[in-house]
Protein backbone atom coordinates (compact mmCIF):
# COMPACT_ATOMS: atom_id res chain seq x y z
CA UNK A 1 0.00 0.00 0.00
CA UNK A 2 1.26 3.41 -0.49
CA UNK A 3 1.20 6.18 2.05
CA UNK A 4 0.36 8.41 -1.43
CA UNK A 5 -3.51 8.01 -0.94
CA UNK A 6 -5.72 9.86 -3.54
CA UNK A 7 -8.98 10.49 -3.33
CA UNK A 8 -11.96 11.98 -5.88
CA UNK A 9 -15.37 12.25 -6.23
CA UNK A 10 -18.31 12.59 -8.89
CA UNK A 11 -19.48 16.03 -10.30
CA UNK A 12 -22.42 16.04 -7.87
CA UNK A 13 -20.43 14.48 -4.58
CA UNK A 14 -22.56 11.11 -4.29
CA UNK A 15 -19.92 8.97 -5.65
CA UNK A 16 -16.42 8.99 -3.66
CA UNK A 17 -13.45 7.38 -4.84
CA UNK A 18 -10.15 6.39 -2.80
CA UNK A 19 -7.25 4.95 -4.51
CA UNK A 20 -4.73 3.52 -1.29
CA UNK A 21 -2.42 1.87 -3.46
CA UNK A 22 -0.01 3.65 -6.55
CA UNK A 23 -0.44 3.55 -10.28
CA UNK A 24 0.30 0.72 -12.38
CA UNK A 25 -0.22 2.90 -14.97
CA UNK A 26 -1.41 6.55 -16.35
CA UNK A 27 -2.59 6.32 -19.96
CA UNK A 28 -4.42 8.21 -22.20
CA UNK A 29 -7.19 5.77 -24.60
CA UNK A 30 -8.56 7.83 -28.01
CA UNK A 31 -10.88 4.55 -28.49
CA UNK A 32 -14.04 5.66 -29.47
CA UNK A 33 -16.03 4.44 -27.14
CA UNK A 34 -14.12 6.34 -24.73
CA UNK A 35 -14.58 9.62 -26.96
CA UNK A 36 -18.23 9.03 -26.74
CA UNK A 37 -18.46 8.24 -22.91
CA UNK A 38 -16.16 11.32 -22.17
CA UNK A 39 -18.14 13.73 -24.62
CA UNK A 40 -14.10 15.19 -25.59
CA UNK A 41 -11.53 13.89 -27.67
CA UNK A 42 -10.60 11.08 -25.04
CA UNK A 43 -9.93 9.59 -21.59
CA UNK A 44 -6.84 9.55 -19.38
CA UNK A 45 -7.09 6.82 -16.80
CA UNK A 46 -5.04 5.47 -14.52
CA UNK A 47 -4.75 1.70 -14.18
CA UNK A 48 -4.68 0.61 -10.11
CA UNK A 49 -4.45 -2.83 -7.91
CA UNK A 50 -8.15 -3.88 -7.93
CA UNK A 51 -7.06 -4.02 -3.92
CA UNK A 52 -6.41 -0.41 -3.52
CA UNK A 53 -9.69 0.65 -4.77
CA UNK A 54 -12.37 1.94 -2.72
CA UNK A 55 -16.09 3.01 -3.90
CA UNK A 56 -18.77 4.56 -1.72
CA UNK A 57 -22.28 5.27 -3.91
CA UNK A 58 -24.20 4.24 -6.07
CA UNK A 59 -23.13 3.26 -9.57
CA UNK A 60 -24.80 2.98 -12.88
CA UNK A 61 -23.28 0.83 -15.34
CA UNK A 62 -23.30 0.50 -19.50
CA UNK A 63 -22.05 -2.52 -20.93
CA UNK A 64 -20.20 -2.18 -24.48
CA UNK A 65 -17.92 -5.31 -26.24
CA UNK A 66 -14.62 -4.84 -26.48
CA UNK A 67 -11.87 -5.48 -29.76
CA UNK A 68 -12.00 -9.08 -28.11
CA UNK A 69 -15.80 -9.57 -28.32
CA UNK A 70 -16.23 -9.79 -24.42
CA UNK A 71 -17.77 -7.37 -22.17
CA UNK A 72 -16.46 -3.72 -21.07
CA UNK A 73 -18.16 -2.50 -17.95
CA UNK A 74 -18.17 1.16 -17.22
CA UNK A 75 -19.62 2.53 -14.59
CA UNK A 76 -21.03 6.26 -13.60
CA UNK A 77 -22.72 8.65 -11.53
CA UNK A 78 -26.30 7.71 -11.96
CA UNK A 79 -27.76 11.39 -10.70
CA UNK A 80 -24.67 13.62 -12.45
CA UNK A 81 -23.47 11.23 -15.45
CA UNK A 82 -19.83 11.57 -13.77
CA UNK A 83 -17.70 8.73 -15.46
CA UNK A 84 -15.74 6.56 -12.58
CA UNK A 85 -14.19 3.77 -13.98
CA UNK A 86 -13.87 1.04 -16.62
CA UNK A 87 -13.36 -2.87 -15.94
CA UNK A 88 -12.75 -5.09 -18.64
CA UNK A 89 -12.20 -8.92 -18.59
CA UNK A 90 -8.69 -8.97 -19.35
CA UNK A 91 -7.88 -5.89 -16.65
CA UNK A 92 -10.17 -8.01 -13.74
CA UNK A 93 -8.38 -11.05 -14.48
CA UNK A 94 -4.66 -9.29 -13.72
CA UNK A 95 -6.11 -7.89 -10.63
CA UNK A 96 -6.66 -3.89 -12.72
CA UNK A 97 -9.14 -1.39 -12.25
CA UNK A 98 -8.97 1.99 -14.59
CA UNK A 99 -10.45 4.90 -12.92
CA UNK A 100 -11.06 7.82 -14.99
CA UNK A 101 -8.55 10.36 -13.69
CA UNK A 102 -10.80 13.52 -14.08
CA UNK A 103 -12.54 12.20 -10.76
CA UNK A 104 -9.78 12.34 -8.59
CA UNK A 105 -9.20 15.62 -6.59
CA UNK A 106 -5.68 16.44 -7.54
CA UNK A 107 -3.92 14.81 -11.11
CA UNK A 108 -1.38 16.77 -10.99
CA UNK A 109 1.22 14.15 -10.28
CA UNK A 110 -0.22 11.80 -13.07
CA UNK A 111 1.47 11.83 -16.25
CA UNK A 112 0.11 9.62 -18.76
CA UNK A 113 3.18 6.86 -19.68
CA UNK A 114 1.08 5.18 -22.35
CA UNK A 115 -1.65 6.19 -25.39
CA UNK A 116 -3.71 3.47 -26.64
CA UNK A 117 -6.04 3.61 -29.82
CA UNK A 118 -4.32 6.23 -31.48
CA UNK A 119 -6.18 5.35 -34.86
CA UNK A 120 -8.77 7.40 -33.45
CA UNK A 121 -6.75 10.33 -32.14
CA UNK A 122 -7.86 13.66 -32.98
CA UNK A 123 -5.61 15.47 -35.37
CA UNK A 124 -5.45 18.59 -34.02
CA UNK A 125 -4.51 17.05 -30.59
CA UNK A 126 -0.73 16.68 -31.74
CA UNK A 127 -0.36 20.57 -32.36
CA UNK A 128 -2.86 21.37 -29.20
CA UNK A 129 -0.52 23.13 -27.65
CA UNK A 130 0.06 25.70 -30.06
CA UNK A 131 -3.59 26.63 -30.03
CA UNK A 132 -4.27 29.90 -27.86
CA UNK A 133 -4.44 29.46 -24.19
CA UNK A 134 -5.74 31.12 -21.17
CA UNK A 135 -5.68 30.22 -17.55
CA UNK A 136 -9.39 30.84 -16.95
CA UNK A 137 -12.52 31.77 -18.63
CA UNK A 138 -11.28 34.53 -21.26
CA UNK A 139 -12.51 37.78 -20.68
CA UNK A 140 -15.77 39.18 -22.76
Amino acid sequence: MSSNIRKGSCLCGSVQITLSADPVAVGVCHCRDCQRQTGTSFSLVVLVPLAGVQVNGALGRFETRGDSGLAVERSFCPKCGSPIRTDSAATRQQGIAIIKAGILDDVRELTPGLQIYCESEHPWLREANAIVRFPRMPPG
